[in-house]
Formats: structure tokens, sequence, C-alpha cells
């Protein structure tokens, strides 16, 4: 593997010192150049946390999936270090995919997919695919292993393992394909991280549940596990829900142990923005679960690929239950990022009102009282006027939430949305990147998470209200470093 390295890192530093910087974020984890998908091996090891990731170092392109690399003190600060693994053996020769990172009495051990094309590249009717093992003795450099687990009979979509440790015991959740096209997560049980059995198929798409299933996760939050993945092939409904080309969601339940994933509550989305995917848990050093997601979607337009690099990571959110619901917030840490404050004094409005004249690196937090606002839409504004760029809207008549995008020059004008909630102030935490916006609504009661392109000159945000006024019991606004 090392001289497929060196030729990965030279590619890179070549393209990195190409690369543009008009979206390129400001605070959030993206690769020095070239592309990235999914979070892989998230873990607190040694005192850092690491971050690696699905990464093409040769082009802003998806193409042989690497690992890329990243570490930092605070999961908000990343510093990039040399790329961790590279396709090349026989068993991942056309890719090192998505995996997971575990600390193995003291070693770094990565277990990933290596992935083989058996006919054409992309042709995924003729693959394989098996789950390998890589350890480090310094955290930087990584030697293989091989193949460590191989697929059921009859299984070839076999991808995506997570591990984690309990009781002395090792387990395993993988995504599959069953024969009938149906998405699965299987549970494995392993004495060691080279010795494995099938414990169980954990859980398994219905009729209409996608046919494949990626990136699972299984954790315990609160007083409940969560089976996380990422399904492929929900249909798109008539109303709000399953929007995006792929989703991402939880289904809630109990489980012990050799028992059975006993389900409480259907799938359900995790983002409700146009990018979010593959999101990936671990916990910190204190003991918080945390997931960071990749902040993009497949078949998306991606402007940045001009700049020479594609795709960024969600900012680390930890993971709670509140009366039952998961709910997300952004790690404590990421106060570390605010500089300046302005104050947003309770007021009234009917116009538009200009909070900031440019904005790169912002956060933004406001509570809107919906009891005494009557304008029919109301919400922020960030472009040189207001239905030029991002909107973020309360829409009276249809009692929802509305995160609008329009960029026509790129082919990208839509909307998500979410039911406003029954109470009458509704608090929102924003954050605005050069490329991104993420939303936190209520707390974490739902969050909404989307690229964006602004022009430079066109990054003015503003408050709005249309046919009629809007009230603002409290605000700040932050310009992150």
């Amino acid at each position: 593997m090392k001289q497929q390295l060196q030729q990965a890192q030279f590619a890179l530093e070549q393209l990195k010192a190409q690369r543009g910087n008009t979206y390129y974020p400001d605070f959030h984890l993206a690769p020095p150049a070239g592309w990235m998908n999914d979070p892989n091996g998230l873990i607190y090891f040694d005192g850092l946390y690491h971050a690696f990731y699905q990464h093409h170092p040769m082009s802003a392109d998806w193409g042989p999936m690497h690992w890329g690399h990243a570490t930092s003190h605070d999961m908000i600060h990343w510093q990039h270090q040399l790329i961790a693994l590279a396709p090349g053996d026989d068993y991942d020769r056309d890719g090192c995919f998505s995996g997971c990172a575990v600390n193995d009495n003291g070693v770094l051990s990565l277990i990933y997919t290596g992935h083989v094309w058996l006919k054409e590249e992309g042709d995924d009717s003729a693959i394989r695919e098996v789950q390998c093992l890589a350890t480090s003795t310094d955290g930087i450099h990584f030697e293989k292993q091989g193949v460590i687990l191989t697929p059921p009979e009859g299984i070839m979509h076999f991808r995506d393992p997570k591990i984690w440790q309990e009781n002395g015991t090792w387990w395993m959740v993988v995504g599959a394909r069953d024969a009938a096209n149906c998405g699965q997560t299987l549970l494995y049980k392993g004495r060691s991280l080279r010795e494995w059995q099938l414990d169980r198929i954990l859980a398994h798409a219905d009729l209409d549940g996608g046919y494949m299933w990626e990136c699972p996760d299984f954790f315990p939050c609160g007083s409940h596990h969560y089976l996380m993945f990422s399904p492929q092939g929900i249909q798109q409904s008539k109303g709000y829900q399953y929007r995006n080309r792929f989703q991402s969601g939880v289904i809630q339940g109990h489980w012990q142990a050799g028992s059975a994933f006993i389900q409480s509550q259907k799938l359900t989305e995790l983002d409700n923005g146009h990018d979010f995917y593959a999101p990936q848990s671990f916990t910190t050093a204190d003991g918080r679960r945390v997931i960071m997601a990749w902040m993009d979607m497949w078949e998306s337009v991606m402007p940045s690929k001009q700049e020479g690099w594609a795709g960024c990571l969600t900012l680390p959110r930890e993971l709670f239950e509140r009366d039952g619901h998961l709910c997300q917030r952004p790690v404590i840490e990421a106060n570390s990022l605010r500089q300046q404050s302005q104050p947003i004094k309770p007021h009234s409005f009917s116009k538009t009102e200009v909070l900031l004249d440019h904005s790169s690196a912002i956060e933004l937090e406001l509570v809107w009282d919906i009891r005494q606002s009557h304008a029919e839409r109301y919400g922020i504004a960030l472009g040189n006027k207001v239905g030029d760029g991002l909107e973020l809207y309360i829409d009276s008549q249809s009692q929802r939430l509305v995160l609008w995008r329009h960029y026509p020059e790129y082919e990208l004008d839509g909307y998500r949305s979410i039911p406003l909630p029954t109470s009458d102030k509704l608090s929102l935490r924003i954050f605005i990147d050069r490329s991104s916006v993420e939303v936190f609504v209520n707390d974490g009661d739902a969050t909404m998470s989307s690229r964006i392109y602004p022009q430079p000159n066109a990054r003015k945000l503003m408050l709005f209200a249309s046919h009629g006024s809007a009230v603002i019991s409290e605000g700040t606004l932050w310009q992150l470093k």
C-alpha cells in the first residue's frame, strides 16, 4: 500500500495547490482538495479525536475510494493528516469503502469494506465486498491486515461495518441487500476483530423500505437503542417526507445482547434539509454520543467541483433523548468559534432589516413569537435581496418552517420544510458557513442541513416579513472564526 499512498498524497498536494476557496468552509471539515463523502472511523483515541472519511484525492469527482484523515483536540478545529488507506490489494482493488475505527487494546484499528468490480467499473450488478482490517501503532500510518469477514451465501452488497465492544464481546453491524433486493442490517458477534459469526438479521426492510441499507450504526441513547442507517430506494412521497435522492434515519427500539431488536417506532428521518447522508456516531472523552454526517447528497449539483474539491461534514452533534424523542444539538465545543457578538433586541417589524452586510461564517440565535406574528411569511434571508439565495422562514398559512434555496446559475431551486411546533415560541440556532447552513430547531427537536452557494458579493444577512408584521422575542448574532 505504501506506493499507492505516496501517489495519492502527491496527487492531493498538486490538486490542493490549485484549489479555489469561494465555497471552501471556514469551520466545517472538508478535504484539503479532491472528493469527500461518508465520515468513517470517528473515534476518540489517545487524547485526540480522529475523523476518517471517504476520499478521492486525484480529482473532485467520486473515484476509487481512499480514506482521508484529520485529527482534533475538540472536534471543531481539525488538522489534516496523511491519507490513511489506499486501494490496490486483491480484496480492495477498486476501493476502500466505508467503515469504522476501534481501540483494540491500545491499537487503533480500522475496519472497512474492500470493494471490487467484477464487470465494468460502476456496474453494481456484479461486485465483491468483504470486511477488512488495518492497524496502526502511531495513529497516523496504517498497515493492512487483510480480510476478516466475507458475506453470507447469496449476499453480494455487503458493506459499511460499524463495531463496538460490550462486556468483553465485539459486535458488528453491516449493511446488506438480500436476494429480493430489500435492505437489511446484519448483526455479527466476535471473539476478536478477526473472528466473527453471524448472530442474526437485526432489522429488515419491508417492501417500501429501500433496496439497500448503507452505513448502519447501533447504539444506546437515553432509554432506547437506535438503529441508524441510510436507506437507498425509498420512493419519494407525495408529501414532505423522503424528498432527497437518499435518506438517513433511525429506528427506535430495545435490545439486549443475545436478543432480537424490538422496534418501537418506524424509520424517522434524522435531518430535514437537502444535504445529509451517512451519519456515524462515536463517544466523546466524557461519554457523550455524537454524530457527524456527509453534508451533501448523491447526484446533487456540487459547484465546488469547479474549485477542485467536493464535500464536507456537518458540525459534530450531540444526541440526547427528550420525552422519548431523539434530539440533536451542536456540541458545546462549537461555542469556541464565537467572536464578536451582536444582540438582536426584541421588536416587531414589517419590512426588511439588514443584520450584516457581509457574512461568511456566522451563528445566529433567534426566538420568534409565533402567536404575536401575523405576517404571511417571515424569517431570514441571505443574498443581495429577499428571494435571491437562501431563505429560512415561517409560512403562517401552511404552518411550516421552510428552508428554501435559489441559485439558478447552478440550477438549484427548491425547499424542504417541517411542521411548526404547537408552542407560541420558535427557537432557532443557525450556523452559516461559506457554502452550508445548519438549522437546529427548539434545542434539537429537528434539524435542517443544506449546501448553499452565494457569491462573495451576495452574502447580506436580512430579516424579512411579508404581508404583515413579525415579532422577535430575543436573538444574538455571532461572527465565527
